[in-house]
């Protein structure tokens, strides 16, 4: 008998292009769920954490301190944010959003140690898409506090000043200073006016610099009623709040009520409409409305912070725009995995910070 069946075919060998291709896919999956559940990094873009954390910083945030919050934006490209590298292409699509949740974490948030969030009033971009921010969480749930002449006050107990603490001074030279002045006492921005120089340094650092021979003047700057540094936070409120003099004001609990009246709706209002999960909230007239009844008294769903940079003069925070709400918090900064100064990509080799590499964060 004649077997007219063909032979078995011996096993394809695959292409070294699809053999690279499974790797890569591969690859970026393991990546994006590193990046998802256990760290990720961030740059540091500005100087309101100066000292703890410099301008060209990569960090590293932990996710498990605090618990891996679930995707509320399912659909967007891999190891991107909000844009494709280099273009101003959204990465994402939010035609799904999803209830988001967090998993168990290590602990809770700390006072006084720094934490990345998302930053709250980005309104354009869903909440786990809205830009990376870090301050120093000076408000936990249910602290009341205050700030008096520049010193933090958290229920009733005056907080420790954070290390690397900078605030505004005036410099006078004898002559111009010139750049090479400031880099070598580490200060990262100065504005020249009438007379010398607006800087945010440190207490000691602006101690050795009166002592040099070509400077005539150095001078400690309130941010007061009185200087224009006024904090935006609450807008509306009749509070007449400043950087340096600001509240008493509590950081809502959940579960904790609040009376809404013409003292506590500038400041919880907005929190509520926004932040609250109602989908018919509203403050019309001095009052809020939830889903269509007014509201004199109010019980929060969930818990908010209250942050603030170390560079008390020169940050952005919880001062000017209000609370951190528990679902837009990220993680833990741990450690300084590179960084380098501003410059030229052809320079860089001359600008890392080789002795901040690898550098565990401090509280």
């Amino acid at each position: 008998m004649i077997d007219t069946m063909p032979a078995k075919a011996g096993k394809q060998k695959k292409s070294a292009l699809k053999d690279w291709g499974e790797s890569i896919l591969f690859a970026v999956v393991v990546a994006t769920l590193f990046r998802w559940l256990l760290f990720e990094q961030f740059i540091i873009p500005t100087p309101s954490m100066e000292g703890t954390m410099l301008v060209g910083d990569v960090i590293v945030v932990s996710k498990l301190h605090y618990g891996t919050r679930t995707l509320a934006t399912p659909i967007q490209f891999p190891l991107t944010h909000q844009k494709f590298w280099g273009t101003e292409v959204p990465s994402y699509l939010n035609w799904i959003q999803l209830p988001m949740y967090r998993l168990p974490g290590l602990r809770d948030v700390k006072r006084m140690e720094p934490v990345v969030f998302n930053y709250p009033y980005e309104d354009q971009h869903p909440t786990d898409l809205k830009s990376h921010w870090v301050k120093r969480c000076v408000g936990l749930p249910g602290d009341s506090l205050k700030v008096v002449d520049g010193l933090l006050t958290v229920n009733d107990s005056v907080m420790p000043l954070p290390a690397h603490l900078q605030s505004s001074y005036f410099i006078a030279g004898k002559q111009p200073l010139k750049d090479r002045f400031f880099e070598a006492n580490n200060i990262s921005e100065h504005q020249e006016v009438n007379g010398g120089y607006y800087v945010q340094t440190e207490p000691a650092t602006a101690e050795a610099i009166q002592k040099l021979p070509f400077v005539s003047k150095v001078e400690h700057v309130e941010m007061n009623y009185n200087s224009g540094g006024s904090a935006s936070f609450p807008k509306a409120a009749p509070h007449g709040w400043t950087t340096d003099n600001f509240g008493p004001v509590w950081v809502p609990a959940k579960g904790q009520n609040v009376v809404i009246d013409g003292q506590t709706l500038p400041v919880y209002g907005g929190v509520i409409v926004r932040f609250e999960g109602w989908k018919n909230a509203e403050v019309v007239d001095g009052k809020l409305y939830i889903n269509g009844y007014e509201t004199t008294t109010y019980t929060f769903q969930q818990n908010y912070y209250f942050m603030m940079g170390d560079n008390r003069h020169n940050s952005e925070d919880s001062r000017t725009w209000g609370f951190v709400p528990e679902d837009h918090i990220v993680g833990k900064p741990v450690m300084v995995l590179f960084s380098s100064e501003e410059g030229s990509w052809y320079t860089l080799p001359a600008r890392i910070r080789w002795s901040r590499l690898f550098n565990l964060i401090k509280e």
